[in-house]
């Protein structure tokens, strides 16, 4: 669709209080290009998320074809979390999902929170280096049938007009930044007939569009809600009918705007007198959902519903209520797989359970030596709980008597929690706490406390549940805590095998870095050595040995002694390539590792250098020029035992800088690793040759401050000089 044919649905964009003339233009280019995606691909829905401000978090922007409010968890969705969306922005590929099975198979926590049958494409927008979002369309679910090339090019058409229209408006002083809530966009609107059938029914019928707001109410639906049709038509469907905006509801109406398939359930409405209870028929169309009204018993028990009472013979309630029981700990499940340091899960602790639960405040204590320490908060006022880290188990406190009777506690309200603890010193007035305990197999962990800021009613189900996901919270952390011990072991192992310092030259500086990744298992097996021969050579090695952890660091280790041995034994460097290559085969079979070598005379600035299956390395020349160097190199170590390493000789002017690097230093997921390398020239050539410790310094630092790197870090740089004397860094 043109712009012309997108018509007057830019009029339509609901109004924001934080709304300016830049963001209003934002945001009618975005509802433009969701309505036009989700009519190119055949779609029921759409939108956009966006880059926010804040490092990390992307913000759903505009959506269409769907009510925003039943999905808030989404809202929000940081771009290292397993989600399409963020899949798509991270890698800078288009991520097609025609049914549930592919979702499954590929994003399984996404699935966990919206198991129903649908198809999902999801469209990076990028212009050139800058990367604005991701464009994405919701529609019927094509089971066992591929995305079509014309649906998948006329997507990306949709989000290479939208980057077009974002550069625009960047480069008009507008940053395509987002901040607040989704904006709601209309759906084109659809012939609706039948009005005067309908309303001869007796039974109340409604018809809500895409976005949740009624646009038909018959005379018998009035008569039974008590209210005008003027009055209703227009409203969103839960602002107008409170008791239909419940918790306990919300998956029946997820279910019938995302499967296209039909959902009937018992709803309450008012507080459980005679009449209370009615039968809500939800029945879905391309322009919409008709909504039908009737009389109903009061079922013998529905879970989450408000007021309601468990009964010992009472069977389950409707698959919707079992789905949406069964989505927090299964979705959070998921996330904690997926977790690996006690940060980690605390972190997932952050982003599952508490907007699952409408909570606003999390802390985690850890046991150590019969004291709980403080390991995670958010939300809560700073330094406030400060004074609870490291109580002994001894003190009467809730978090504490909660881990040694190994029972949750649950206060409604800040004036019972105060009744059950007086003078425990409290953060608000007014809230609802939940203290549960961290126990994994039997061993006491810890303790969690989740926060609200408002009294609420915990319900036997959301008891049960959030008692269960406290075990699996426990567990992760068991499992974080002998992590982060391993890491710990690994970090002080390469730390001991790396060298402390470097020889100190004349004629040559010589600067290292090293930097742990950030993501997973975060030492790894990168390292760096310079080694002075007894005829006044200089080696300078770096290597990289698959995998993390303390075997990839002892690995390292093992390499850099064979290296070092077979240096100082007067070998050439195709000798001590060959041999290293044999020694590591011998050691472990399945393990290998890349290399580059440079044996380097200082006084002459002649150099031979070998490679095997390494990053290229630079070399800038005295008049600022920054070249990559081409070493025709051999396979990586421990492949190939007959493995050969061609030597390339080559020269080092006074003046020039010799860099060698790890491929930490310059892949980004996504992007090609040419583009990091040239990266990394670029800095090179502009970086000022001395102090060679700032140059270092500035070359990992943008890598450095990265929070989602995967991968070790390491930098070894060579400077020949004009002879004076100089020290190692």
């Amino acid at each position: 669709m043109h712009r012309s044919a997108w018509g007057a649905h830019a009029d339509c964009v609901t109004a924001r209080a934080d709304s300016g003339p830049a963001k209003d233009a934002t945001a009618r280019v975005l509802a433009r290009a969701s309505v036009d995606a989700v009519q190119a691909v055949g779609g029921f829905a759409g939108g956009v998320y966006l880059r926010s401000g804040a490092e990390g978090p992307l913000l759903l922007s505009v959506v269409t074809g769907l009510p925003g409010r039943l999905f808030r968890p989404w809202w929000r969705i940081h771009v290292n979390r397993p989600y399409p969306v963020a899949e798509a922005y991270r890698s800078g590929q288009p991520v097609h999902l025609p049914d549930a099975e592919a979702t499954m198979q590929r994003f399984p926590q996404m699935a966990a929170g919206l198991p129903f049958p649908f198809g999902s494409l999801y469209e990076p927008v990028i212009a050139g280096p800058e990367r604005f979002g991701v464009l994405f369309v919701l529609r019927p679910s094509t089971p066992g049938v591929r995305v079509d090339a014309a649906d998948r090019e006329g997507l990306r058409a949709a989000a290479d007009e939208l980057a077009r229209e974002l550069t625009a408006l960047t480069a008009a002083g507008d940053p395509v930044l987002w901040s607040g809530d989704p904006i709601g966009v209309p759906s084109p609107a659809r012939a609706q007939g039948a009005r005067e059938a309908v309303e001869r029914l007796t039974q109340a019928v409604l018809s809500v569009d895409r976005e949740g707001r009624i646009r038909y109410i018959n005379t018998a639906a009035a008569t039974l809600l008590g209210l005008g049709a003027a009055e209703l038509r227009g409203r969103v469907l839960w602002e107008a009918l409170p008791w239909l905006g419940h918790p306990a509801y919300e998956d029946n109406f997820r279910a019938v705007f995302m499967s296209g398939e039909p959902v009937r359930f018992p709803a309450q409405r008012g507080r459980q007198q005679p009449g209370d209870w009615l039968a809500v028929g939800l029945y879905p169309s391309p322009d919409g959902v008709t909504v039908t009204i009737g009389s109903a018993e009061q079922p013998a028990y529905t879970p989450g519903a408000p007021g309601s009472v468990v009964r010992p013979d009472a069977g389950p309630g409707s698959p919707a209520d079992r789905a949406s029981a069964l989505y927090r700990p299964v979705a959070l499940a998921i996330a904690l797989t997926e977790a690996v340091t006690a940060r980690q899960v605390s972190a997932v602790v952050t982003q599952e359970l508490l907007p699952a639960f409408g909570g606003r405040q999390l802390a985690i204590y850890l046991l150590n030596e019969r004291h709980l320490h403080l390991a995670w908060e958010t939300g809560f006022p700073q330094g406030f709980l400060d004074r609870f880290d490291g109580v002994g188990l001894d003190v009467r406190l809730p978090g504490v008597e909660t881990l040694t009777s190994g029972r949750p506690m649950f206060f409604e309200s800040m004036e019972h929690l105060a009744a059950a603890y007086p003078g425990i010193p409290l953060d608000a007035h007014v809230g609802a706490r939940a203290f549960l305990p961290l126990i994994a197999s039997g061993t006491p962990v810890g303790s969690c406390i989740l926060g609200f800021d408002v009294p609420r009613d915990f319900s036997p189900e959301e008891r049960t549940v959030l008692t269960a996901l406290a075990g699996l919270i426990a567990q992760a952390l068991e499992r974080a805590q002998r992590y982060d011990s391993e890491a710990a072991m690994a970090r002080g192992l390469q730390a001991a095998l790396l060298p402390h310092r470097l020889p100190v030259s004349r004629t040559v500086d010589t600067v290292a870095r090293y930097l742990p990744g950030t993501v997973g298992m975060d030492v790894g097996g990168d390292w760096y050595d310079v080694i002075e021969t007894r005829d006044g050579l200089l080696a300078l090695v770096i290597g990289d040995v698959q995998g993390h952890g303390v075997a990839a660091a002892a690995t390292m280790g093992q390499l850099r002694s064979a290296v070092r041995a077979f240096t100082l034994a007067g070998s050439s460097p195709d000798e001590v390539m060959a041999g290293t290559n044999r020694l590591l085969i011998g050691l472990d079979p399945g393990q290998f590792a890349s290399c580059c070598y440079v044996l380097l005379d200082p006084v002459t600035g002649r150099a031979r250098a070998v490679r095997a299956g390494h990053p290229q390395p630079l070399l800038r020349h005295a008049d600022g020029r920054a070249e990559v160097l081409d070493l025709p190199g051999g396979v990586v170590l421990g492949i190939d035992m007959g493995a050969t390493y061609p030597v390339t000789e080559l020269r080092l002017a006074k003046g020039a800088m010799l860099a060698l690097y790890t491929d930490g230093l310059v892949e980004e997921a996504g992007a090609d690793i040419d583009l990091g390398v040239e990266r990394l020239r670029a800095a090179l050539a502009a970086a000022r040759p001395s102090p060679l410790t700032e140059t270092a310094d500035r070359l990992v630092t943008e890598a450095g401050n990265s929070a989602d790197r995967p991968d070790d870090i390491a930098l070894l740089l060579a400077l020949r000089t004009a002879g004076r004397p100089s020290a190692s860094a």
